[in-house]
Parts: structure tokens; sequence; C-alpha cells
């Protein structure tokens, strides 16, 4: 089967989005693929012709356009079959306002929230307390992302988070364990818990080898990995994703578990939390990647 394994591409992302293609095209290329290199850096037209010349593309991607719909319907236009999220429901997820809102609605809890577009000026007065959460509306890989004690580093945090975006997130807080969970086809995998070495789970944590521990499965009973298992397919199904996404949580103190946003592409690097979970469950990275490419040529 010939592959195309789209990787790099422009967004803030792109050395992530590096790591994650090269290591889908080494698992394509041990699965027995014949496998083509594409890197939208330089614009998606110049590569219309090794698109059409595949059986799907693997879409390696993260943040931007890859990630917010615009290629994915891009690949739509051209007929080719993509393994990820649609253009609509990627967009949504990327959107954390809109993401949040929907899931909001549905009684699943979610961080209170105020957004702020670029004209708004920051509140010295506001509902959600500190500390709090400020980062960019449509932004990946905790880019831009900063926890503020007072409006001193509120203001500070406002303007970092608008070098990424129009739109800033201010989020209330909620103290208590980060968790992830994967969901591959429509089934839940083994809860991942993470440990920084930072204050903040940052992009050094996430993409630096041995600065984060991880535990999986995480040390949740049986009923509530199966409730909050439960929780991240709902989430999924609720905005469209297909294929794979990952859900990102805060447990609290009492168990409850605060949805924060889901990833439509999420990382396939050494340290990325799907390759883990699904590892516990007993799938091996090349087999993780021939899953999600089947998935896509069911569609």
């Amino acid at each position: 089967m010939n592959i195309g394994v789209m990787y790099g591409g422009i967004s803030a992302e792109r050395e992530v989005s590096l790591s994650s293609g090269k290591a889908v095209l080494s698992a394509c290329e041990f699965l027995g693929h014949e496998v083509v290199s594409l890197d939208p850096q330089d614009g998606m037209s110049t590569l219309i012709p090794s698109i059409k010349s595949v059986d799907v593309v693997f879409n390696g991607l993260h943040g931007g356009d890859g990630e917010n719909g615009v290629i994915p319907g891009f690949l739509e236009s051209l007929g080719v079959r993509y393994t990820g999220s649609g253009n609509e429901a990627s967009a949504i997820c990327m959107d954390k306002r809109v993401s949040k809102a929907l899931v909001f609605r549905k009684n699943i809890l979610t961080p209170d929230w105020v957004s702020l577009a670029m004209e708004d000026n920051v509140p010295e007065d506001h509902d959600l307390g500190y500390p709090l959460v400020v980062k960019p509306n449509s932004q990946g890989s905790t880019i831009g992302l900063t926890i503020v004690s007072n409006l001193t580093e509120l203001n500070d945090a406002v303007i970092l988070a608008r070098k990424y975006d129009s739109i800033v997130l201010m989020e209330s807080f909620v103290a208590g364990r980060e968790i992830t969970v994967s969901i591959i086809g429509d089934k839940a995998y083994p809860i991942v818990e993470i440990f920084p070495s930072h204050d903040v789970y940052d992009y050094d944590c996430k993409y630096t080898k041995g600065m984060t521990e991880y535990y999986c499965p995480a040390k949740i009973d049986v009923s509530g990995t199966l409730e909050i298992q439960a929780i991240a397919v709902r989430i999924h199904k609720l905005l469209g994703c297909r294929h794979y996404s990952r859900v990102d949580f805060r447990l609290d103190k009492n168990n409850k578990a605060w949805f924060l946003e889901v990833n439509t592409l999420p990382g396939m690097t050494e340290t990325s939390n799907v390759p883990k979970s699904a590892k516990v469950a007993g799938m091996d990275f090349p087999e993780l990647i021939q899953t999600i490419i089947d998935e896509a040529l069911k569609d």
C-alpha cells in the first residue's frame, strides 16, 4: 500500500511534527508500505501530484492548518483518504472556546473560562479567581501557556498568549492530577497520569526525555477508570472526532475529571502518550499506526 506521511508544516509545533512524522514513516516502512514524505512547508499545491499518488495520507501535522481543519478539508477536496478527524471536528477541537462550550452544554465538567479578543482589555475583576491558566485559544503543546497568581502576571501572560493567537483563554485552575485518555477507533485505552518535573506540563517536559514521569495505567480504581474513559469516549463522539484522539483532563481532590481539551492529532514521538497507552494495552507502535490507517480505510 502507498502511504503518504504528512508532517512538518509551518506551525509553532513544526519540530514536534517532524519527530512524530519520522516515527510514523519508519513504522510504515517496517510494515512493508511504500512511503511518500509530504512536508507542506512550501505550500500544499506543490504536493498535489504526490498526494494523489497514495492510497491514504497519514496526517502527522500538529497545530496550525494541519489540525484546525484547513488541510483535512483540502485533502477531502482532492478525494484522498487521510487519518484523523475531518475538517469540521478538527476546527471545533482546535477552538478551545467552542469545544468547551459544547462539552459544558452536555453537563460534562470543564473549568470556568473567559475569552479575550485582541481588542479586549485584560479584566482587573473576574470571577475565575487565582491561580488561573492563560493560554492561546487555538494552540497546542502548551505553547504560550502560563499559570498566574495575580493581575501583573495575568497581563504578562496575555501578552505572551497573544503572540500565538488573536483569542486568549483565561481558565480556572483545577488543582489535582494531570491525566489523559487515548481513543483509538471508538475505544478508550489505559489512562496515562503525568508527573512533570516543572510545575506546568510545558513544552520541555512534553518533548524532552526524562523530564516527565508517566504512570500507565494511572493509579485510579476500576470504577473511576471506567467512568473517566466513558466520558472521554463521549467527548470524542460529541465533537465528531474519528480514528483516534487524546482527551486531556485534570482530576481534582474528589476524583472528579475536568475536561481541558481534545487533541485530534496527538503526538507520535518517543515521549507521546497515545503510544504509551497503546503499548500497555498490548499494541506496539507499528500495530498502532496500522490500526489508525485501517480506521481511515473504512471511510
